[in-house]
């Protein structure tokens, strides 16, 4: 891109784009890097640097940049019939991916609903349990648990299912019949077991339930990891367990998927063969289509459905939808992905890039600075602090972490910053030698970072 080119586009980010993360004092008088192309798992800037993408973009470009059969079935598709109104008519692409996912999917899971993303996906599923509970005459049955750190989405419902702080100012986000359970995150075990931690956990649900009443609970919301919140992986066993108490006091149990789903963790889906939890509707997006182009939905158990439909329907209407459900060249989009990841084995390959990856993040646990890094699959993180021994970080750890992400920025390597967090989710097709590269990286920005503020380098710590 030329200089010329440069400074138009970054007049018009300053005076015209308001950025999902805005610095309200900043607005207009700074901008982001611009990309210009991007290719395999690396995208270029306005500059003519060349970054590898640790993010995937935001957890979903799966199947990395430049991958011309979903372009050309987005062509095609686009050209043949780019568009039909879900509540009137059908579209072999919708009907056909929803085919595809259902075969994916764990347990009953075979009704697909398709929706414009993540959030609206979230938001159709708490929508439905509403839905479900109205046809089966339980009105009251609508509250909602979720966990603190978990990430749900932008509408106004799924924020407000959202347990992370830092979204909350300056918004209207509580809502009664939303409750919050504590964090899964081991860390704050404290001297406890991740056994006893555990219980302790299931324990607050059963009190929880206990308190509100679980005639009144419609669903209980969870991610399988905690991804924005901080990549937090709840104890061995965690998901099971409060499946088991879902079914006990008949309440939805949904699995969000978002970031999860499509090979991220190793498997098409996590929950079940990840996790150990067959969910009653499991959400999806991101991956789905590896990013190309917008697409979410759901997946809802038969069993779930059987009791609100035919003759227990009682003249009842699922009323949800968007312009663009069942979108065909979303569609489309999402069946070349899927097709290319199977005819490449990436969900196969991603999981045997799991150990390597894992191994590598474990290599810079001995960093000074580093606090904590943990990973399933394809998604990790570096927990990065002044002081190590510390439960959760402060905002001087976030300066010191947001001091590593840029450094690692300047050496070639996209971190999404969170927090104290250096967040990886690399593209599925990463290589062990790309996987080396993102480490030598990593390392070498936490070890100049780790320096200059002061702190004692780790015995035998080189940069590379």
């Amino acid at each position: 891109m030329t200089d010329a080119r440069n400074d138009e586009v970054g007049e018009a980010l300053r005076k015209h784009v308001l950025l999902p993360a805005q610095e309200m004092e900043k607005l207009g008088r700074t901008r982001q890097p611009v990309l210009t192309h991007a290719e395999g798992i690396h995208v270029y800037t306005e500059d003519g640097r060349r970054l590898i993408d640790g993010p995937a973009g935001m957890w979903c470009a799966q199947v990395g940049y430049g991958r011309r059969e979903i372009v050309d079935a987005m062509a095609e598709q686009a050209m043949t019939l780019p568009y039909a109104s879900p509540w009137y008519m059908a579209t072999s692409p919708a009907a056909k991916l929803a085919e595809k996912i259902a075969s994916l999917t764990p347990g009953d899971l075979n009704r697909i609903f398709f929706t414009t993303g993540g959030s609206t996906a979230v938001d159709s599923a708490l929508r439905f349990s509403e839905f479900y509970n109205n046809v089966l005459g339980r009105p009251q049955k609508k509250r909602i648990i979720v966990r603190m750190d978990g990430y749900h989405g932008s509408t106004s419902l799924t924020a407000a299912c959202t347990g992370r702080r830092g979204n909350w100012p300056n918004f209207d986000i509580a809502q009664d019949r939303i409750s919050f359970l504590s964090s899964p995150n081991p860390r704050h075990a404290g001297n406890r077991s991740q056994e006893a931690f555990l219980d302790d956990l299931v324990q607050e649900f059963e009190d929880r339930l206990e308190a509100l009443g679980p005639d009144t609970v419609a669903a209980f919301l969870a991610e399988p990891i905690l991804a924005s919140g901080g990549v937090i992986i709840p104890p061995a066993g965690y998901h099971a367990r409060f499946k088991a108490l879902c079914e006990t006091h008949d309440i939805l149990y949904i699995s969000d998927e978002v970031v999860t789903g499509f090979g991220r963790c190793g498997e098409w889906f996590a929950s079940e063969k990840v996790f150990g939890v067959t969910p009653d509707i499991i959400t999806f997006a991101k991956g789905v289509t590896s990013g190309y182009v917008p697409l979410g939905g759901l997946a809802i158990s038969e069993a779930v459905l059987a009791r609100i439909s035919g003759e227990n329907a009682k003249g009842s209407w699922f009323s949800n939808g968007y312009t663009y459900t069942n979108q065909p060249v979303s569609c489309a989009a999402a069946l070349a992905n899927i097709a290319l990841m199977e005819r490449e084995g990436i969900v196969e390959h991603a999981r045997d890039m799991a150990e390597h990856f894992a191994a590598g993040l474990r290599s810079l646990a001995d960093l000074p600075g580093v606090a904590d890094v943990r990973s399933v699959g394809l998604v990790g993180c570096v927990q990065c602090m002044i002081d190590p021994s510390r439960v959760d970080g402060t905002a001087e750890d976030k300066a010191f972490t947001a001091r590593i992400d840029a450094r690692c920025f300047e050496l070639g390597l996209i971190v999404r910053p969170l927090g104290d967090l250096c967040v990886i989710s690399p593209p599925l097709i990463v290589t062990p030698a790309q996987i080396d590269e993102i480490i030598a990286i990593m390392r070498r920005a936490i070890t100049e970072v780790s320096a200059a503020s002061g702190l004692a380098p780790a015995p035998g710590a080189t940069a590379p």
